[in-house]
């Protein structure tokens, strides 16, 4: 993996979120806050490059949530001294599928739900963002962009994306550079979209192998035979290259006849 010069990055990204509000005419931010480092980090971007008067988090629990999330929201948030509001989804969430209820027993039930919630507090975010004049700022990192692990116009949708051009690990560097509170940086990844859920039993890699495989393939663009020699095993490798695959749709404006 690359050396991240974590100063330089930092004064890369505070100029990009300056730039990219000031284009756009607008002088505010707002993103969903999940507890977890991504969210984390990219509000205390935004603070450092903004104030903390500019940036607005929404936190939005489903039932089934777990507790920690909703805490290390406001752990963070109290951490940032920015702003905030609680709106709870289950309510939307479960009139859609107890209307539908012959959907119940179909296949895939949890993540179809898991892709539901995730849209629904996407148009929460996109609505807030008309009531209070602000940008809504995206939280995606490179792993989970080209392993496609993300719910399109759901948490994939924002004006902007602060780091997704730095990996799942660069990410972490960054949350302790910048002091995020550790229960933050030490909790194991999630969506938090359904119990026990984990990204990486989800994804079924582990983000340090998956970084490694993304980098020299992405960025040093190396061969098979050179990335399985770094002691990564040929499942891992064919695993990440299909998935890169399969999700370039996800990367690209919608297609149409003429692209």
């Amino acid at each position: 993996m690359r050396k991240l010069n974590v100063f330089e990055e930092l004064r890369i990204i505070k100029n990009f979120i300056k730039d990219t509000l000031k284009n756009a005419g607008f002088e505010r931010v707002i993103l969903g806050l999940s507890g977890g480092i991504d969210s984390a980090v990219t509000a205390a971007l935004c603070k450092n490059a903004l104030g903390e008067n500019a940036v607005y988090g929404v936190m939005m629990p489903y039932k089934n949530s777990h507790p920690d999330s909703l805490a290390h929201a406001q752990l963070l948030a109290d951490f940032l001294g920015i702003s905030t509001e609680i709106i709870p989804i289950t309510d939307i969430v479960d009139a859609y599928f107890e209307r539908n209820s012959d959907i119940l027993s179909a296949n895939n039930l949890s993540l179809r739900k898991g892709n539901f919630m995730a849209r629904v507090r996407m148009c929460i975010l996109y609505d807030l963002s008309a009531k209070y004049n602000a940008l809504v700022v995206g939280t995606s990192n490179k792993s989970e962009i080209y392993m496609g692990y993300c719910t399109q116009y759901g948490d994939s949708a924002c004006a902007f994306e602060p780091f997704a051009h730095l990996y799942k690990s660069e990410i972490k560097a960054l949350a302790e550079h910048l002091e995020i509170p550790s229960p933050i940086i030490k909790k194991e990844p999630t969506a938090d979209l359904w119990e026990g859920q984990t990204d990486e039993a989800e994804m079924g890699i582990s983000y340090p192998i998956l970084d490694t495989i993304l980098y020299y393939h992405l960025d040093e663009k190396k061969d098979k035979k050179f990335i399985l020699s770094q002691g990564i095993s040929e499942y891992k490798y064919d695993l990440v290259i299909q998935k890169i695959k399969n999700s370039s749709f996800k990367r690209k404006m919608p297609l149409t006849v003429d692209n």
